[in-house]
């Protein structure tokens, strides 16, 4: 974690913008920032913030580089100006289009005019695929009439002449969330946190990249997709997990230098600190599924170019800071591949109790350059975890722990943040005591996930000064 050296040990919170008490980057979004400042921490680790798709997973968006505008806070909106509180109350994306008029009518146009510059490469196609999937009842891409599923340029064209002002919404939405992200990344900043973001390492196949560019992703004559990414069986499922992205054509990929992926990694470097890129074993080898199999189980490892990806983005995103998420099956070329950049794997303390001395979760097998977490969103909440959890594992935890009666979920947190590992990272549910029904997410499942949401009235006194002190006794805050 190049950036971060000058913090030698740092602790961390995991919240997603959804799960703020508001959902949006207002007041509490700032509320949060001085929570943490005020407890020593020095990372604020969110999910992809991009536009997801109707079940709201973070990790099948609609774009790679397009932010979720749900999180726009139409106060702040009200307090520029760009919308009246009659219209503030009349529904989020009304307010929004209340804003683009009042904004167009003050020609202030200077600086949506640069940040539609800046972000040409994906902004134009993301505007033009937002309008068409709503004018196609949010059908995917490819059951589109056939000129515009297959991008025929004077359609588009005159599509786009017809319905100027709502591509022109779509920019401008974009432009209003980047703002209002930019302003809170400088409050966070200007407070010593560091913004800690993550990328899905797949993009959907509903989505605006594989639509304007499906030469790039392993499609057929008719860009359908022939196989789809996912991961064997493993601890979360005993089918796997098939996730049904596209995966990408490596080769036409490699004509032009990774340039797809560089551009995107620039726009999460200018969005975070930190960027972890999600299921990064498949930058080495990628598990590929047949696409007519129902389940994960009968795929097969494929080569993917890591080392000369990782090569093109660190050439020119020098400064970049990025976490390799490491977990499941990792071979000897995974570890080499992320340590040959220098890059900080995961452990989850979850996963280390119930098996033998050479788990490489456990406290003392976890080696400095990493992060480690009590849990991840993936994960049950500690408390969660902690309740359900079998004589074997729970008995091993105790030998840990030197206690057989531990204070739980603050017994992990502070075993967790005792660990060598650079960063510690503790999920807001566990900082709250939390049990199993505020999880945010069952791998594998499709209900039920992605809408915890935490209450202020839930971080007392007490468990805001009992993590402070978790910090402080493990020299992680930010003034050691």
């Amino acid at each position: 974690m190049h950036k971060q050296e000058q913090h030698k040990r740092q602790a961390g919170v995991l919240l997603h913008i959804s799960s703020l008490p508001s959902g949006n980057l207002g007041q509490d979004a700032y509320q949060f920032v001085d929570f943490l400042a005020s407890t020593g921490v020095s990372i604020w680790q969110t999910l992809p913030i991009n536009m997801p798709h109707a079940d709201n997973s973070p990790y099948q968006c609609v774009s790679a580089h397009a932010a979720n505008t749900a999180f726009i806070n139409v106060q702040q909106l009200v307090e520029d100006g760009l919308v009246t509180n009659e219209e503030s109350a009349s529904g989020h994306q009304q307010a929004l289009n209340a804003a683009y008029h009042r904004f167009m009518e003050n020609n202030h146009l200077d600086a949506f005019d640069q940040f539609c510059e800046t972000h040409q490469s994906w902004l134009k196609d993301f505007s033009r695929y937002s309008v068409l999937r709503q004018h196609f009842n949010f059908q995917s891409w490819d059951a589109w009439d056939a000129p515009y599923k297959n991008r025929d340029q004077a359609t588009l064209a005159v599509f786009e002449a017809e319905h100027k002002i709502n591509v022109e919404q779509v920019k401008f939405n974009q432009y209003l969330f980047f703002k209002q992200w930019d302003a809170l990344k400088k409050y966070a900043n200007k407070n010593d946190i560091a913004l800690f973001g993550d990328i899905p390492i797949f993009v959907a196949y509903d989505s605006a990249e594989v639509w304007a560019k499906p030469h790039l992703f392993r499609l057929d004559e008719n860009n359908a997709m022939t196989v789809v990414a996912g991961v064997p069986p493993d601890y979360f499922s005993e089918t796997g997990q098939r996730w049904g992205n596209p995966h990408y054509n490596w080769e036409v990929m490699a004509e032009d230098n990774y340039a797809w992926w560089v551009e995107r990694m620039q726009t999460q470097s200018a969005l975070f600190d930190l960027v972890r890129i999600d299921h990064f074993r498949g930058l080495e080898a990628a598990w590929e599924i047949p696409a007519d199999e129902e389940t994960a189980i009968n795929g097969t490892w494929v080569a993917a170019p890591g080392d000369a990806l990782l090569a093109a983005i660190y050439a020119a995103c020098p400064d970049i800071d990025l976490v390799a998420e490491d977990l499941g099956i990792i071979t000897e070329e995974v570890d080499a591949l992320r340590l040959k950049y220098d890059m900080p794997g995961m452990k989850i303390l979850q996963f280390a109790f119930g098996g033998d001395d050479t788990n490489p979760y456990l406290p003392e097998n976890i080696e400095e350059n990493s992060v480690v977490y009590t849990g991840t969103h993936d994960n049950d909440t500690t408390l969660g975890w902690y309740e359900q959890a079998d004589d074997q594992v729970k008995n091993h935890l105790y030998h840990c722990l030197e206690n057989e009666q531990p204070d739980m979920p603050n017994a992990l947190i502070s075993l967790t943040f005792s660990t060598k590992a650079k960063l510690a990272i503790v999920p807001m549910q566990d900082i709250l005591a939390l049990d199993g029904a505020h999880r945010m997410n069952t791998p594998g499942t499709t209900e039920g996930n992605w809408a915890w949401r935490f209450d202020w009235a839930q971080l007392t006194n007490e468990n805001s000064e009992q993590f402070k002190q978790a910090i402080n006794a493990s020299g992680r805050a930010r003034h050691d």
